[in-house]
């Protein structure tokens, strides 16, 4: 069974395949594994080939001898068998006959192939191919030029064929590619394959970073996934066939790259590599090394691919040792590639020039009527000056030279009026006004260099803030969250005590009513005895007719008595002391007669007491028990109302975090897709840039030439041209 729709499945490490292969008769089903093989390492354990996403087994089967390279997952790759069923099925219409190599290696993806700690895992049964991968093969060839160039012919046929039927292999670079002994490819490694099928979803790699744009992104996943790194490639195998010794110069031993890696495209400016592609004698290596500059800074939309604009049949490469002896007739195309490149590739090309497309001229030609005059007045003006000179005559303000002014300033209006002096002018104010329509190429430079600079490092800092909102969103949902437990568990433990003291308060209630029962049959009793009819010891009728008028009839009138001195007849009296607590000094209720009242009255509490009812009745134990039992399910009803507003509570912050989760997402999103709309835009004013600096330049040596061409029309020369025509 796999993992729900959704979550991300647990993989085995390269170790644990590794422990489950040494057994192949336990832990594989397919008959043509089971029982298979490993290649093992000196100490007798499968050996692996380690990637990012896999660990790759070499198995010979038993049955068959067949020998596969068996991937075995080490991480979770989205959409993992919905990938692989379109890879194959795309590669399986594929006609051989039509492609230009037996480049693409047969597969079959086995969903529950293999069993790890008792689970079971897929795994991807591939042919096997011997072959060794590019940079092996360069390590050996790499001094066989025409090897070398035949391998970057191949190279471009595959792109060719990948191009031809939409496919793209997502990571082509020196690892995945491997040279068999005919000298022909083979390609393997389609985790991050792209087919149309495949198109709308994500990819599920990067690529190695040295073969890839600095602009490539998490979801560039289409078509033209390749196009960078096949210009990187190509652009290697191109310049090692032109110079052998690159290799050794450019490339470092079991180096990650081949001639050109990560840092030499993020700073183009500052890498030796690049440098030395840049200023190499042969044209078609300089020209691919600054395609190769230019298109890092491009968005991968805008890249062209690289079998359009490669013609099929080119020669060899060779090294070009004078450079300019081939300057009239080869001239590199649009910025700076050599012909066979000129209209292919759009991305890199020049604007149209607008300026003359003449060059001015250099050299008086055709003399005219008014050179004619000035040539015969400065003869005249000379004789006139000697004449003046011998006569002694004197013309203000300037003497006898006066004539010989008039000739030159003559001069200077037929110069002037001459029609090359006029397109001399023309041309070098046309080319000047041109040129100061562009920026200045060094400034708008660092402008650009400034605001890509603002950019990451804002985006930096987003990057950085994101993470630290998503925690602070989620610190603050678990305080409320443990604030919300708190208030529930006060309010529980509130509610609980007074229910667990229900019990004690029915006690005491019931005690209570008991109480009220007995004291109100013990007045019932006491009221029925009255003093007139049964007197204490020592109360006669008028005694007791006085107690009557003061109030006193029954034992229940009175609850006690207490002592008082009588200051007039210097003795001690007594008081009653009614029921309502109020006292009162009756006539004749001395000390002694308060005390026989009062004992008589104890007796009678006393047997009252002894009669008294010790239990409440049902029905007077009913009132109570049914107020005690709607108090115990309010409270219970209180209870269980914290629990809902708590659970309420806990859905209203998790609802506020996911809004706020969704929240942060979209704004991450949003502000990395300005990002990318940004960088698309720099990408953009980078290509501009360069256009415009290319045509600045050129514009700068032109308008240049042409001040040198007007300076060569000088007054001298225009005097010469007068007398002898040249």
């Amino acid at each position: 069974m796999g993992p729900a729709p959704g979550s991300q499945r647990l993989f085995p490490s390269g170790a644990k395949y590794a422990e489950a292969l040494q057994h192949t008769q336990l832990c594989f089903r397919h008959p043509e594994l089971k029982g298979a093989q490993p290649e093992l390492t000196g100490l007798g354990l499968p050996r692996p080939i380690s990637g990012a996403f896999a660990s790759v087994f070499s198995l010979t089967s038993p049955t068959s001898g067949r020998r596969y390279a068996v991937k075995c997952f080490t991480r979770h790759v989205p959409d993992q068998e919905r990938r692989y069923e379109a890879i194959s099925s795309r590669l399986a219409l594929l006609d051989q006959a039509e492609l230009s190599q037996p480049w693409n290696l047969g597969f079959e993806y086995l969903p529950d192939a293999i069993t790890v700690e008792a689970k079971r895992y897929p795994v991807l049964k591939m042919e096997w191919t011997e072959a060794v991968t590019l940079s092996s093969w360069l390590d050996d060839n790499h001094a066989d030029r025409a090897a070398v160039d035949r391998l970057a012919n191949r190279f471009e046929e595959l792109t060719r064929d990948l191009a031809g039927h939409q496919i793209a292999h997502g990571d082509l670079q020196h690892g995945n590619l491997l040279v068999a002994s005919d000298g022909t490819l083979r390609l393997v490694d389609y985790d991050g394959m792209y087919v149309p099928a495949l198109a709308g979803l994500g990819g599920t790699e990067r690529g190695h970073r040295n073969y890839q744009s600095p602009l490539r992104g998490n979801d560039d996943f289409g078509a033209d996934l390749d196009r960078f790194s096949t210009w990187v490639i190509f652009l290697s195998l191109k310049a090692i066939a032109s110079e052998p010794a690159l290799w050794s110069r450019l490339h470092e031993p079991s180096g990650e790259f081949l001639l050109l890696a990560e840092d030499d495209f993020t700073s183009p400016a500052g890498s030796a590599r690049l440098q030395t592609l840049l200023t190499h004698p042969d044209r078609m290596v300089s020209g691919l090394a600054d395609q190769v500059r230019t298109l890092a800074a491009q968005p991968l939309d805008m890249l062209p691919p690289l079998t359009p604009a490669v013609p099929r049949q080119r020669p060899a490469a060779t090294v070009i040792t004078d450079t300019t002896a081939h300057r009239g007739t080869a001239a590199p195309g649009a910025g700076g590639l050599p012909g066979w490149m000129t209209g292919h590739v759009t991305s890199a090309a020049s604007p149209p020039r607008t300026g003359p497309s003449a060059a001015p001229p250099d050299r008086f030609e055709i003399r005219r009527p008014l050179d004619v005059a000035v040539a015969v007045a400065w003869p005249l003006m000379l004789a006139v000056t000697v004449l003046a000179f011998c006569v002694g005559l004197s013309t203000a303000p300037f003497g006898p030279a006066a004539p010989v002014l008039a000739a030159a300033a003559f001069s200077v209006l037929g110069r002037a009026r001459r029609p090359e002096r006029v397109r001399a002018r023309a041309v070098l104010s046309e080319l000047t006004a041109e040129r100061d329509q562009f920026d200045d190429p060094v400034k708008a430079e660092d402008k650009l260099r400034k605001d890509r600079a603002k950019l990451e490092a804002a985006e930096t800092k987003r990057t950085a803030d994101h993470p630290r909102a998503q925690s602070k969103l989620i610190a603050s949902h678990q305080a409320e969250l443990q604030q919300i437990e708190k208030r529930r568990i006060r309010e529980r433990r509130g509610l609980d005590k007074k229910i667990a003291g229900l019990s004690e308060e029915r006690d005491k209630a019931l005690r209570t009513a008991l109480a009220a029962r007995q004291s109100a049959y013990v007045r019932n009793r006491l009221g029925r005895r009255l003093i007139a009819q049964n007197p204490p010891h020592g109360i006669g009728p008028k005694l007791a007719a006085r107690l009557a008028a003061a109030g006193v009839r029954t034992a229940a009138d009175f609850t006690g008595y207490r002592t008082v001195n009588n200051a007039h007849y210097n003795s001690v009296g007594a008081v009653l002391v009614l029921s309502n607590g109020r006292h009162i000094d009756v006539q004749g209720i001395g000390e002694g007669k308060a005390k026989a009242l009062d004992f008589w009255r104890r007796q009678l509490v006393a047997a009252a007491e002894a009669d008294q009812p010790t239990a409440l009745t049902a029905q007077e134990r009913l009132p109570i028990d049914r107020d005690i039992t709607a108090r115990s399910a309010r409270l219970t009803t209180e209870l269980r109302s914290v629990d809902v507003a708590a659970e309420a509570s806990r859905t209203k912050a998790r609802q506020a975090l996911n809004d706020g989760q969704a929240r942060l997402a979209r704004e991450n999103t949003e502000a990395g897709e300005r990002a990318r709309r940004q960088r698309q835009e720099f990408s953009r004013r980078a290509v501009t840039l360069q256009q415009d600096g290319a045509r600045h330049a050129a514009l700068s040596a032109a308008a240049e030439t042409a001040e040198a061409h007007r300076r060569r029309l000088s007054l001298l020369r225009y005097l010469r041209f007068l007398y002898t025509g040249r």
